[in-house]
This record gives structure tokens, sequence and C-alpha cells, in this order.
């Protein structure tokens, strides 16, 4: 660190802060920035480590970085491998794990979130799976041929039993819902991505883990009805939580997040969130907090912008996108299976189509399965129910084309 007070800091290493960085630049081109990330890689844009990384032959760490625009800014400091342990609103001060005092006119909280754990410790060949480093450590293990248990049907599951397939690798996936990302999509098409894990190779055990431990260079899991899995490695993703202990520690109001207004400012004053962390009030959809990167991308630079003076708000809906064995999706809003879905298939078969999620006749989610380009018309519907419920929600079939 060059300085004991900076203009800016930012508390977090991913998306969120690297494109605050940015934000900042466009209304502020000399202030003085630190950005500490706990993590001991450089800013990485992370849907890399479960997608491209694994699935593109030129796909390198170093071509998905996200510091070369922070490392060339003689203004900006990059700090890895560093825990800040507190922040002092009054004093607008953040203390490091050293016992460092670092100063700030304005700071932004772009912590992130952590894995959710289950009773087996992580380590060398039990993979939390989130950042650069789980992706070297899993990477060196998993070569043609080897085998690894992936734990979790979710989002981040789904993709990293995917990507280790098209790799060569033997999988084992362990659900503990019926089918692979059966809290999101509709029954059947939770049901045939299934199958196409299984027509791939995939040995899917249904059960929840007991515990687990390395050993004899590899892994061995308990399942709670006695099912003993031995791998060479493990992959877990059962989900995140915000990381909200400094928030909550220096009395910012915290609920599912830290809680912004829509300009992305806190309950104290000069003290921003954004990225998976922070609970925002969507414009569309009221208060939610998104755990993906197009939000830590957008919510990132919109708060770096607020920080150097301008006057904007936060009124993106944002979207995601996933790409599973051979099928792809992008999806906007909330898309649980707990809502009212209107599913419309070309053909009237699972394969190409989408899926509405309503909630008293309002359009709250949309999937686009294998269609593309059409976020801004979800978008759109999202924001044309919301004003005028529907009455008749089949007719929401054909609204979004196919191609």
């Amino acid at each position: 660190m060059t300085h004991e007070k900076y203009d800016y800091v930012i508390v977090g290493g991913g998306v969120a802060a690297a494109s605050a960085v940015g934000g900042i630049r466009s209304g502020d081109t000399s202030g003085t920035i630190a950005v500490f990330g706990s993590e001991p890689d450089k800013p990485v844009y992370r849907p890399a480590l479960s997608k491209d990384l694994w699935l593109k032959d030129d796909a390198t760490l170093e071509g998905n970085s996200l510091a070369g625009d922070l490392d060339d800014d003689d203004a900006v400091d990059l700090v890895t491998d560093t825990t800040v342990t507190a922040i002092d609103p009054d004093a607008h001060v953040v203390r490091l794990a050293d016992g460092t005092s670092v100063g700030y006119g304005k700071l932004l909280l772009a912590t992130g979130a952590e894995p959710r754990t289950l009773s087996i410790d992580p380590g060398p060949r039990v993979v939390y799976y989130r950042t650069a480093a789980d992706y070297g450590r899993l990477r060196a293990i998993a070569a043609k041929g080897s085998h690894v248990a992936v734990v979790g049907g979710g989002y981040i599951g789904s993709e990293i039993a995917s990507a280790l397939v098209q790799n060569g690798v033997q999988v084992t996936l362990v659900l503990d819902l019926e089918d692979v990302q059966k809290q999101m999509f509709p029954r059947a098409l939770a049901a045939s991505l299934t199958k196409a894990f299984a027509d791939r190779g995939v040995t899917v055990v249904h059960g929840s883990v007991a515990g687990g431990e390395e050993a004899d260079g590899g892994v061995r899991i308990r399942l709670e009805d006695g099912t003993d899995i031995a791998a060479d490695a493990a992959v877990i993703g059962v989900g995140v939580l915000p990381r909200t202990g400094l928030a909550e520690a220096a009395g910012l109001e915290v609920d599912n997040g830290i809680v912004v207004d829509e300009h992305l400012r806190t309950s104290a004053p000069d003290v921003y969130a954004a990225g998976d962390v922070a609970s925002y009030p969507d414009a569309l959809l009221g208060r939610r907090r998104v755990e993906h990167v197009d939000h830590a991308e957008k919510s990132g630079e919109l708060a770096g912008k607020v920080m150097a003076g301008a006057e904007e708000t936060y009124d993106y809906t944002p979207f995601f996108w996933s790409d599973i064995l051979d099928a792809g999706y992008e999806a906007i809003g909330e898309t649980s299976s707990s809502l009212d879905m209107v599913e419309d298939w070309k053909d009237g078969q699972v394969g190409t189509g989408v899926v509405y999620y309503l909630k008293a006749g309002e359009v709250r989610g949309v999937l686009l399965w294998n269609v593309w380009d059409s976020v801004d018309k979800a978008r759109e519907l999202i924001k044309e129910t919301q004003a005028s419920p529907l009455s008749d929600v089949e007719s929401l079939r054909g609204r979004i084309p196919f191609e």
C-alpha cells in the first residue's frame, strides 16, 4: 500500500470490485483507490471457472483476468490475500488483519458470497468450488479417467458436472432432490436433464451428505442412508451465503444481504454495497439479492459512478445464463419452480422453449431454454404484466418466439 488514506476503498476482489474501479474512473480519473481482496488471486471473470476454462482449449486464467486496468493505473493499489477485519463508518477507516488501519473517503463493500458448507471439511481434494484457486486444485486432479464426486444439482453443481464429463472425467452426481435443478426448472425439464447426465455416463445418486474425509490419496463421502462414495476428489456446490459479517459488526442494516437504496448506498454515510452481498430494490421485482455476474458487473459499475459523484440509480434487472451438456439457457427475474409456470415448448417437446414464472398474473421471471437474444423481450414482459396482470396466463404462449 502506498497511502494511509484513500479517496476510495473497495473491500472485495471479485467482479463487482473490478467493475467499480471502472465506474469510479468514469467520473474521477485521478482519485486514489485501494482494493482489498481476501483471495490470493487477482480478480478473475468468475463464470469462466466453471465454463470456458473447461470447455475451450484456448481459455486461460490469465485471459480471464480482470486486473489489467487496475494494474495499469498508478493510483490503484490492488492488495490480494488480505483480510479486512472491521470497518468503522464513523471514523471512515477499515482495519486489516495485520493491525493496519486505512482511511477512506468512500467505501464499497463488494464482499460477495461464500459457499455453504456440509459436514465434510474442505481440503486439497474436497473443493467448495468458488475461486481461481479452487479451479487450480480441481484441474490438477480431474484428469481424463479420474473420478470426481459432485455434490449438489443446482447452478454450480450442474455446471461443474457438465464440464467434467465433457473432459472425460468419471462423475458421480449426488442429488438431495429428485432431479437436477429441480428448484428452478419445471418437472419435465429437470427430469430430462437428469436423464441427459445419466445418458452421458454420469452416475446419479440420491441422498444427503452425512460426512466424509480425505483418505488414501482420494476422498470418501458418506450419505445419510449409509451409501459410501470413494473418488479422487469431491466438488461441493450447495449454494452460497452473502458475506455480511463486516456490515453487521459495524451496525449497518442487513437483511438477507447488506440493505442498500436505489443508489446502492447502505445505512451508513459514504458506505455502498454491490454484487452478491447487496440487497437492493429491483425496479421491476422489488427488493432482492442476486448472485450472478451480470448483476455484479452492472451494480459494481453503478456503485463506482455514484461514489465518484454521479446521481444515477440502479434501475437494471439483471439476467444470468448457463450451459449444461448440449443445452444452454438465459434467464431473468425470479425463476423458482415454486411459482406458477407456463411452459411453451417448440413442437410440444422439451428441448427448445420458454418457461414463464408467474405470481397473481404477473410474470416474475422467464427461462429461455435454447432460445437466444430474447432477454430484453422477457424484461419488457415482466414490466408489462406488472402494470397489467394477466387474466389468461395461457396467452403467454408464443409471446417470445423460439427463433
